[in-house]
């Protein structure tokens, strides 16, 4: 076990698996104490479990964009660490694929809800209870998809964008005591972007010049870059991890 986040605590949402789960197991392997936040308490308590048990991770069930939620996540976490030092912003829906005069508005607005305006609101809530007298860093996970057009994702891509642009405001305003930045990455191997190269990982992955797709641990040991004093120097950065595609134009 690492010592960088030690004496530390994250709150990473979203968490139950995939990215948001190797997010915290890295956190947790450099010595932080996690809080992991998903719809499901099965799942969560087996995160909880893979994690390493109650002494350093703790599980609490509920909707990323609810209010109550979000409130009660950062006073459980002091409650229990100590401290609510670090957030990662993991949560994220696509609930839709298909060409824009074809979206359904009401889909679009919880699109921007979820992965945007919520991103806010746990930032808020962060720095009412602990970020705003304590300092520290927010990382938000948004995606390639929002650095250019995104064909049949297109406006999930724009909520990344959105979220990317949320990142450089908050970096302005909450400094110098809390940075703030984000990662996009380009396709992982997990069930949310399944539909995306099931069937086809091979022919997918011959498009990036390192020749595979990525894995949730390709981001989360960015994301801990993020948050260390490693990079206490950055921050409004996008750090793109994407094994090449963009260079070529690719998403």
């Amino acid at each position: 076990m690492g010592t960088r986040f030690e004496g530390k605590t994250a709150i990473v949402t979203g968490a139950s698996r995939g990215i948001g789960l190797a997010i915290a197991e890295r956190l947790v392997a450099d010595g932080a104490r996690v809080v992991v936040t998903g719809r499901k308490e099965g799942a969560l308590a087996e995160a909880v479990d893979a994690l390493g048990g109650p002494e350093v991770a703790l599980g609490v069930a509920g909707h990323a964009d609810d209010g109550d939620h979000q409130a009660e996540v950062v006073e459980r976490a002091i409650a229990t660490f100590g401290s609510a030092d670090l957030l990662v912003n993991n949560t994220g829906i696509n609930p839709t694929y298909g060409p824009l005069m074809e979206i359904d508005l009401a889909v679009a607005r919880k699109i921007v809800d979820t992965n945007c305006v919520a991103a806010i609101a746990w930032a808020q809530q962060m720095h009412r209870q602990w970020l705003g007298e304590h300092g520290g860093a927010i990382v938000n996970v948004a995606s390639v998809a929002g650095l250019r057009p995104a064909p049949g994702i297109a406006f999930y891509g724009a909520s990344k964008a959105m979220l990317i642009h949320l990142t450089q405001e908050l970096a302005v305003e909450l400094g110098p005591d809390i940075r703030v930045n984000a990662v996009a990455p380009a396709v992982v191997k997990t069930r949310f972007a399944t539909a995306l190269y099931e069937g086809r990982e091979e022919e997918v992955a011959a498009a990036y010049p390192l020749k595979r797709l990525g894995v949730p641990e390709d981001i989360g040991s960015v994301v801990a870059f993020l948050l260390s004093p490693d990079a206490g120097w950055m921050t409004g950065q996008t750090l793109v991890v994407d094994g090449g595609i963009t260079l070529g134009g690719g998403v």
